[in-house]
């Protein structure tokens, strides 16, 4: 009898697949075989590929639980939920997919990585937990759970079925005009509510903003939520948190000065994001970025996108203005104003992005809890077994994510500023150009006659 290699042993081990399950798959995988031979195969060669791909298309693993199986995982379950997929690196943690075992309901469960459970970070955890739990709208994301497996904590919130609107972007191009407006009136509401409820965000961004295939927007990752009453205590008073393509300036000068339009200025970077496909201030560092928000304007947004309308220009920065005394006071406001543009979105293609060439992570256990014990592996692979790499994902502290991806693709030579451009100015500047041209170019023509005749 052949012996079982690491895949089916860890299949077998983790109890995602029973060995009934196992058997029909391999049957199945024989007879294909069989028949496309056309003779009868005494001893049938089956490679894990082939079984971990028959065991995902009979619908009894995942595809992300295939490929942890083969690199000899065996845990899969955080507590009475099992990891079926993973979502990202959020900024508090992993973000993965998971099920209730009992009740089937499918969740994204936000994981505090083991290197960060201190008491510190627990505690910014549990107040995250209680933040969370506290909203109740349709364009916020709801928490359901939370809990610890071991040393492990994680908090459970409702799965949204779509990507983000970063992600979204960098997949299909900008939004048009009444898509932006369509998002972020809707981000608008929730980010209402929650002012209505003593909370300012704090990181207001596209890969915050979760978008369905029809159109519906959620605002994730309450993680960094402060108080509006600073008389509450708040463990992150006092510092700068966010990401710095969205930072407000007065958080800039002092991270003490934080306010509902403190988040009104970074849903403005994000519209701008939505509608033109670029950062407000591509490239540099963050400290540089964080100096060109403090003093500088962003880019003309018809640079990118020549159906945006002076009107919605004026409206991006009136959200976008540095004094947050002139700004935009309520997400209300704002939302009341993008209505005129905003439509209803039928669809938006929000399918996987191609793949990546890096292994998404494991579910996050105390050592040696998810894998097979080495004797094991040596046993059923005589060869040796190499761990795959992991997901090596840029967090927060220091350069974001979302700094390193606009370093790396919105680098670009500078267009013009940020300035309505009136007809006037144009055939002023036309008829300058050529009151100089002209008589050069004469001059210059009578300098060439003079030269050849000579």
């Amino acid at each position: 009898m052949a012996r079982k290699s690491i895949f089916q042993h860890s299949a077998l081990i983790s109890e995602l697949v029973t060995q009934e399950q196992l058997d029909d798959a391999l049957d199945a995988l024989a007879d294909a075989q069989r028949a496309t031979e056309g003779v009868e195969v005494l001893q049938v060669e089956v490679s894990d590929e082939q079984l971990a791909d028959q065991l995902v298309y009979n619908g009894v693993i995942s595809s992300y639980q295939a490929e942890q199986l083969k690199s000899g995982r065996t845990k899969f379950n955080l507590g009475p939920y099992v990891i079926t997929g993973w979502i990202g690196q959020g900024g508090m943690g992993q973000v993965f997919k998971g099920e209730h075992m009992v009740l089937g309901r499918v969740s994204a469960i936000k994981v505090l990585p083991l290197d960060k459970t201190t008491d510190y970070a627990i505690s910014n955890f549990h107040r995250e937990i209680k933040l969370q739990a506290r909203m109740d709208h349709p364009n916020l994301v709801r928490a359901y759970d939370a809990g610890h497996d071991g040393k492990v904590h994680f908090l459970v919130t409702e799965y949204v079925p779509g990507r983000d609107l970063r992600r979204l972007i960098r997949n299909q191009g900008k939004l048009t005009v009444a898509e932006g407006s369509g998002v972020i009136m809707q981000i608008a509401r929730g980010l209402y509510y929650a002012h209505q409820q003593g909370l300012i965000h704090r990181d207001i961004k596209p890969g915050n903003i979760l978008v369905t295939e029809d159109g519906t927007a959620k605002l994730s990752d309450l993680g960094l939520s402060g108080f509006v009453d600073n008389e509450i205590e708040d463990p992150r008073a006092g510092k700068i948190v966010g990401t710095a393509d969205y930072l407000a300036p007065e958080l800039i000068r002092n991270p003490r000065d934080v306010s509902t339009v403190t988040d009104i200025y970074s849903l403005g970077c994000t519209l701008y994001y939505s509608i033109t496909g670029k950062v407000p201030f591509p490239g540099g560092s963050a400290k540089e970025k964080a100096r060109r928000h403090l003093n500088e304007h962003p880019w003309h947004p018809r640079q990118f996108n020549a159906d945006v309308s002076e009107e919605f220009v004026e409206l991006i920065a009136d959200m976008m203005e540095k004094d947050p005394q002139k700004r935009i006071q309520s997400a209300e406001e704002v939302a009341s104003r993008l209505e005129p543009w905003a439509s209803e979105v039928a669809y938006f293609n929000t399918g996987d992005l191609i793949g990546t060439p890096w292994m998404a992570p494991a579910v996050p256990v105390a050592s040696g809890e998810n894998s097979l014990p080495a004797s094991d592996m040596h046993e059923t692979h005589p060869d040796g077994y190499v761990e795959s790499a992991e997901a090596m994902v840029a967090t927060e502290s220091g350069a974001s994510q979302e700094t390193l991806n606009s370093q790396s693709r919105d680098v670009s030579p500078p267009p013009m500023p940020w300035v309505p451009i009136s007809e006037e100015k144009v055939a002023w500047t036309v008829g300058k150009t050529l009151a100089i041209a002209i008589p050069v170019s004469l001059l210059v023509g009578i300098l060439l006659g003079a030269l050849l005749s000579a």
